[in-house]
């Protein structure tokens, strides 16, 4: 205890130690000075970088945080920025990527208003939270440092200072060129407070701030009839009039919009399609010349990217309108659909309720997550144009299974076939709602997979919302998840749990499988391990095995042909074949072992014998669940009785 206490105090100290460092650091980095200091100490150094454009400093940041080569196979880069909170919709965010990297080397697209178009609950506002964040961690560093006019209420460029007949000196000095305009505001500050004399303005260095509206700028429509367009560029400030004379002056101006909070960075437009028409039309001439509008003034010059974002809904309603067309023109739009990968689901789930307390105090069991995320991605897939190919095969083509007939071509084609799949269906909060009334109806602090399934059938059932005809679907779609993965998925896991040998077992007939197979390729006889003599292939061992995942005898050669120069390569890279390399020959040698030995597992679950070796066999495979598959108590015990039900049922 005095131990525990010690430990504690100690790391409390070093926190705290850690906190006065990380402020050092922090002051550090600042730095302030005129403009003439500016140009000889930071310009001069580096001058591409003082003279970045906002797509073209986001686009820095998403190289700085990382970008990773497709793995062999694949297509596609992978962002570090998004890949820690966002799975399954690496399109998405390739497009949005591309966008950024487009516009940074100057082409048009730098010139649109990027739109991310997707369901509720779908990724989009955490996609551009994950790029604000990105940016304020990237205006701290080296790299990313950015430097502003003191005084400027929008963060202008300090560059922005030199005048016009100066300019073309300066790129030929520097090599790069100054783009935009001074504010009314700086302009009125150079001309009244230095006199004309721009190298004395004071510059300092900024750090992209969200909370403190720093090149950072966030727009949330409330009542479309009532939002005033002064939310986004600002109006007069009558408590300065009276100090400054003058509406006109941009001194008396409030430049508190969001417009000018985003300057030098990123604007957010969220669900942008329920602004006025108006607005719609400021924001795309913005992107489009860079400036805007506003009485008394000139056109003011604003740097920035703006990011929107809108659900199908509002979306689909403003396509009917005609005299939207050439706004739609303006917008580079990028879906952001739900994953169709069960997999990437399943780890959504884990993280929204990774954070939450109520959800850490609950056990969940290995599937429970997994099942549920079956269950969403078949509520989002359409019927495929293949007579032969039901949704529970085009759900595993999703996450990268192999089928049965299905090639990988054959796999990029059908996951492509329907480019709006994913735009409707469950969203993760549907499920993460219905989890959250399972645990909190629960005593034992411990769901089971049936227990999260009886749950998400009482939300179909409970939402007003839905009309009987989707809910008589999706309830069907829970029993799909149970029959065709779950039931797989706990059969396997009480079988490898009962069978410590299992492994050395698997791989003993993997070996068995490939020597047969290979003989039959090959036409050739194989010599029995035991008698050494001479026998044919044994083709009804082979038949046996790849039944169990209804390979097809007019399928058989093209499978055992696939396999072979599968254990082909393996041998060249010097590697042993394992079942590791082939999922469906793993699911087929699992199954085979698991009927092999149906009669032992209802012997050892039987309830008519609970004597004290059937209890204690019962007991060791209950460990084995809870120690090396995921389980706990509760749930291995449900798991074990399921099992046994199952196999009654057969």
């Amino acid at each position: 205890m005095v131990d525990r206490i010690e430990g504690t105090e100690q790391n409390r100290s070093e926190f705290i130690d850690s906190l006065a460092e990380y402020s050092r650091k922090q002051q550090a980095q600042h730095w302030a000075g005129s403009f003439g200091d500016y140009l000889r100490d930071i310009v001069a150094s580096d001058p591409a970088r003082a003279v970045r454009s906002s797509h073209q400093y986001i686009w820095d940041m998403i190289c700085w945080r990382g970008l990773e080569a497709a793995k062999p196979g694949t297509t596609g880069t992978r962002y570090k920025l998004f890949e820690e909170d966002l799975f399954g919709i690496d399109q998405a965010l390739e497009r949005v990527a591309n966008y950024f990297k487009a516009a940074s080397e100057g082409s048009e697209v730098g010139r649109r208003l990027l739109l991310l178009l997707g369901p509720p609950s779908g990724g989009k506002s955490s996609l551009v939270t994950l790029l604000k964040r990105g940016l304020e961690a990237y205006s701290r560093t080296d790299e990313g440092a950015l430097y502003a006019i003191q005084e400027s209420p929008i963060q202008e460029s300090p560059l922005l200072l030199i005048p016009h007949d100066k300019q073309a000196e300066f790129q030929d000095t520097y090599g790069v060129e100054v783009r935009g305009e001074m504010s009314p505001f700086t302009r009125a500050l150079l001309a009244e407070k230095y006199a004309g004399d721009f190298t004395r303005v004071p510059v300092h260095r900024i750090f992209i701030d969200e909370a403190g509206r720093n090149a950072v700028g966030t727009y949330a429509p409330h009542d479309p009839t009532t939002a005033d367009i002064a939310d986004l560029v600002g109006s007069v400030d009558l408590s300065k009039v009276a100090e400054y004379g003058d509406e006109g002056d941009p001194r008396a101006w409030s430049w508190s919009g969001a417009v000018y909070a985003g300057n030098r960075g990123l604007l957010e437009m969220i669900e942008i399609l329920k602004v006025k028409r108006e607005f719609l039309y400021l924001l795309l001439t913005l992107t489009q010349e860079q400036v805007v509008k506003v009485s008394r003034f000139p056109l003011i010059f604003i740097d920035e990217t703006i990011v929107a974002h809108t659900n199908m809904a509002e979306f689909r309603r403003f396509l009917q309108e005609k005299e939207n067309e050439a706004l739609l023109d303006r917008m580079v739009i990028v879906q952001v659909p739900y994953t169709l990968c069960y997999t990437d689901e399943a780890r959504i789930y884990q993280k929204l309720t990774s954070t939450t307390p109520s959800f850490r105090q609950v056990h969940l069991d290995p599937h429970a997550l997994k099942v549920a995320a079956v269950f969403a991605i078949l509520t989002r897939l359409k019927p495929s144009e293949r007579q032969d190919l039901d949704l529970s095969k085009k759900l595993r083509i999703h996450a990268h299974e192999a089928v049965e007939g299905v090639s990988d071509a054959d796999a990029e084609r059908i996951i492509r076939e329907q480019p709006d799949e994913g735009m409707d269906g469950v969203s993760p909060r549907f499920i993460v709602n219905a989890l959250a009334g399972a645990i909190s109806q629960s005593e034992t602090k411990s769901l089971t997979t049936m227990e999260v399934m009886l749950a998400l059938k009482d939300a179909i059932e409970s939402d007003a919302r839905m009309n009987p005809k989707v809910k008589k679907q999706w309830t069907d779609f829970l029993v799909t998840a149970r029959k065709e993965f779950y039931n797989r998925w706990v059969k396997e896991d009480v079988h490898k749990a009962m069978f410590v040998s299992f492994q050395t077992e698997a791989q003993e007939l993997l070996d068995k499988y490939l020597d047969e197979v290979e003989a039959v390729l090959e036409n050739r006889r194989v010599t029995d391990p035991i008698t050494g003599e001479e026998r044919d292939a044994d083709e009804r061992f082979l038949r046996s095995v790849e039944t169990k995942i209804g390979i097809s005898d007019s399928g058989k050669t093209s499978f055992r042909q696939e396999i072979v120069r599968k254990a082909l390569g393996a041998y060249k890279r010097g590697a042993k074949f394992t079942l590791a390399e082939h999922a469906r020959l793993r699911e087929a040698i699992e199954q085979y072992l698991f009927e092999e030995r149906r009669d032992v597992l209802r012997l050892v679950t039987s309830t008519t014998r609970a004597d004290t070796e059937t209890l204690e066999k019962i007991s060791a495979v209950e460990a084995r669940l809870v120690n090396d598959y995921g389980y706990d108590a509760h749930s291995a015990h449900e798991a074990l009785n399921y099992v046994t039900t199952l196999l009654a049922q057969e």
